[in-house]
């Protein structure tokens, strides 16, 4: 299993940005789909970005044009930048693997992922 640890969360006003990371335990990018999920208090949990093994990325509706995911390979580490942020982005921000083979397209549905990590928390005020 890979591990995962997210890191980069915080309180921040509304227009602001922040960076988050999240440090694999192994190299993914040659055999895994890398996404960050996201969960406000009461709701449940939403996909907001992935990024495929060919760097291709997909964005939540909600955040696309504002939220950029990435990759460095040689920290192992994955990427999601957050700019003009809003309110309604604040809750818990989650890294999660998910382990593909050839074929495999890449999903924001959180069933399809295996390895999660421990969340890191993000909130924004008006």
């Amino acid at each position: 299993r890979v591990q995962l640890v997210e890191s980069g969360g915080g309180s921040v006003q509304s227009g602001g940005s922040l960076r988050l990371a999240c440090v694999s335990s192994e190299r993914t990018v040659s055999f895994y789909h890398m996404a960050w999920f996201r969960q406000a208090p009461g709701q449940k949990r939403e996909g907001v970005a992935v990024i495929d093994k060919a760097t291709r990325a997909r964005y939540a509706d909600s955040v696309s044009g504002r939220f950029t995911i990435s990759q460095d390979n040689s920290k192992n580490t994955l990427y999601l930048q957050m700019d003009r942020l809003k309110p309604e982005d604040t809750g818990m921000y989650y890294c999660a693997a998910r382990e593909v083979y050839s074929g495999y397209i890449s999903t924001l549905n959180e069933r399809a992922y295996e390895d999660w990590g421990l969340g890191t928390q993000v909130t924004v005020s008006s």
